[in-house]
């Protein structure tokens, strides 16, 4: 007997989960996200150990750590790679989508010591959360790009917000700025350090989200990230300018 087309041996799935993991049965696909992982890694290391630092909130990351929680840390995406460097080999556990280019991503900050939980859109954020939750409860920080993966820029989603509730552990908010740098022309207005630049790393005061928080109490708080955060983001450049009068 001939099977219906709709059987389920006969169904192709177009769901963007399967969409986005398709690459995956091509050899040359998955060799090309190991090679550009390779090269994006030792770019990454040599431009980073050429930065120049000034720092400012640190004792804000220090202080949850001796408080025995995790900090949930929280920044935009358009400072990604300065990010990555300085915060290498703590174990911080980031959010990676299931995609091509996820995977190349995921390759660099894996060489930098960092943990993946995979997934970025719709099931897959929830899937990286419960992750997140997990690795939190196993004393793992999480770090979060709030406008990622594709924006609006310098808008929070709430995945932070929602992680913070779940797992007890305090928002860390930060910003970082070149004094010298390239701007790439996408969506979330890369910022890449050029050589021997100076970067500010401003870190703000954690908040807590209460296990209790509805949905305003939540919308609140991304509202508070947001506004922390770009009050961040102008304290950065204020410390540029000062170095350089």
């Amino acid at each position: 007997m001939n099977e219906s087309p709709n059987s389920p041996t006969h169904q192709v799935s177009n769901s963007p989960a399967d969409r986005s993991q398709s690459w995956r049965a091509s050899h040359w696909k998955r060799l090309e996200a190991r090679l550009i992982s390779t090269l994006g890694y030792r770019a990454v290391a040599a431009l980073g150990s050429t930065l120049r630092w000034r720092t400012e909130g640190l004792e804000h990351l220090e202080a949850i750590r001796a408080g025995g929680r995790q900090p949930i840390m929280a920044f935009w995406h358009g400072r990604i790679l300065p990010a990555t460097y300085f915060f290498r080999r703590r174990g911080i556990v980031v959010i990676t989508s299931e995609n091509f280019d996820g995977e190349w991503i995921a390759g660099i900050i894996e060489r930098f010591g960092y943990a993946t939980a995979r997934g970025s859109t719709s099931r897959g954020a929830r899937k990286a959360l419960l992750q997140l939750t997990r690795d939190m409860a196993a004393g793992r920080p999480a770090g979060f790009t709030v406008d990622g993966p594709r924006g609006p820029a310098r808008v929070a989603q709430a995945g932070a917000v929602w992680l913070a509730k779940a797992t007890g552990n305090p928002v860390l908010p930060f910003h970082l700025e070149a004094d010298r740098h390239w701007t790439l022309n996408s969506w979330d207005r890369t910022q890449i350090p050029k050589p021997r630049a100076t970067v500010a790393l401003v870190i703000g005061e954690p908040f807590a989200v209460a296990g209790d928080a509805d949905e305003d109490a939540i919308e609140s708080a991304r509202l508070l990230l947001e506004a922390r955060l770009r009050a961040l983001e102008n304290r950065a450049s204020a410390l540029l300018a000062a170095l350089n009068h």
